[in-house]
């Protein structure tokens, strides 16, 4: 039989540009101790702890057990992590939830960008015969898809400014984001992409706390149900993808349920400008949704976290009753290579 699985809280950092005086465990400590406050709960009442981060960030081996001192593992706790974006730590924690094998889980992701050069390390996930030795980076990669869908008709500049814009312009109202208000557009990074429609590089951790049924509204006053939820993966290599459209985003949310009923909020992982409007055609989203009400990760986005932030800051308007029925999306890997869908929904009112 199937159990209701709900975020009952969620907390974040601000994102820095830089945070060079903070470790892992420092920027991590008051935004555990903020997401426990929010429902009473001690480490110990914790059945489950997942988290989300990189060794390639860290520059070192392992480095999410130098973060479980934030959490505190003694006496020993059941503990996972995943190296990738802590949404995907979300998706192992609720799987072990629905086993009934426990009731509550913390989940949370964190990463350091500012130390190295972004750019650069993520082409260590690429394709490593045909991909890697070219040493394309990701904001590169990114162009390649913004002048795909241009030449295909899909946008054009303009519009892509006009994402930025409507993003920046929303995270004025969010006190964590890194970049707020009207930004001018700027020079091109690489064409077509200009700096504003490229997202900042910034260090910061979020948590999540999930929890089942009756102990979930134990926990919350309205709590953001997860009513469907998966991950799907496109090929690994460019050359035989095409880059104007995402099957796998689409997969994902038709088998989390996010078409059965229409949604009234999506925050979308597109750290790219021309990246929303392949999300927005995947997904099928109209005028009438409202598009990453937060900033988005155009406004804020902590590698390693900024998925784990979408569900968050989706299931937050759940709690306060600005949402009904949100979708929150989660990419990993270049070109929306690998993509995370859940539909969260709050009790009738």
């Amino acid at each position: 039989m199937t159990r209701d699985i709900a975020v009952v809280a969620f907390a974040q950092t601000d994102v820095l540009r830089t945070s060079d005086e903070l470790s892992e465990v420092e920027m991590l400590m008051p935004v555990l101790h903020e997401v426990l406050d929010r429902t009473g709960l001690k480490t110990a009442d914790l059945d489950f702890t997942c988290s989300g981060s990189s060794d390639y960030l860290a520059g070192r081996a392992f480095s999410f057990t130098l973060a479980l001192d934030g959490v505190g593992a003694w006496p020993p706790i059941s503990e996972s992590h995943v190296e990738t974006d802590g949404a995907w730590a979300l998706y192992e924690a609720w799987t072990k939830l629905l086993t009934g094998e426990a009731d509550t889980a913390l989940v949370y992701s964190y990463g350091k960008s500012s130390p190295g050069s972004l750019r650069d390390v993520l082409t260590r996930q690429l394709d490593p015969y045909y991909v890697a030795p070219l040493w394309p980076d990701s904001v590169a990669l990114a162009a390649l898809q913004a002048q795909a869908l241009i030449d295909a008709g899909d946008t054009d500049e303009p519009a892509l400014a006009a994402i930025a814009a409507r993003s920046r312009s929303d995270a004025t109202s969010n006190p964590h984001a890194q970049l707020r208000g009207s930004l001018p557009q700027g020079e091109y990074v690489v064409r077509p992409l200009r700096i504003g429609d490229c997202p900042p590089i910034g260090d910061g951790a979020a948590a999540v706390i999930l929890a089942a049924e009756d102990r979930a509204r134990e926990l919350c006053a309205r709590p953001a149900w997860i009513r469907g939820i998966d991950h799907r993966i496109e090929a690994h290599s460019l050359g035989v993808r095409d880059l104007t459209d995402s099957p796998s985003t689409r997969l994902a949310a038709e088998k989390a349920g996010a078409f059965e009923r229409p949604v009234d909020t999506a925050e979308l992982h597109a750290p790219f400008t021309a990246q929303e409007v392949v999300l927005r055609k995947a997904l099928e989203l109209g005028d009438d949704v409202r598009i990453n009400p937060s900033g988005g990760a155009l406004a804020a986005n902590p590698m390693m976290a900024a998925g784990l932030v979408r569900i968050g800051e989706a299931a937050a308007r759940v709690h306060r009753g600005e949402s009904d029925r949100a979708l929150a999306h989660a990419t990993s890997g270049p070109c929306l290579q690998q993509n995370l869908v859940a539909v969260l929904e709050g009790d009738p009112r």
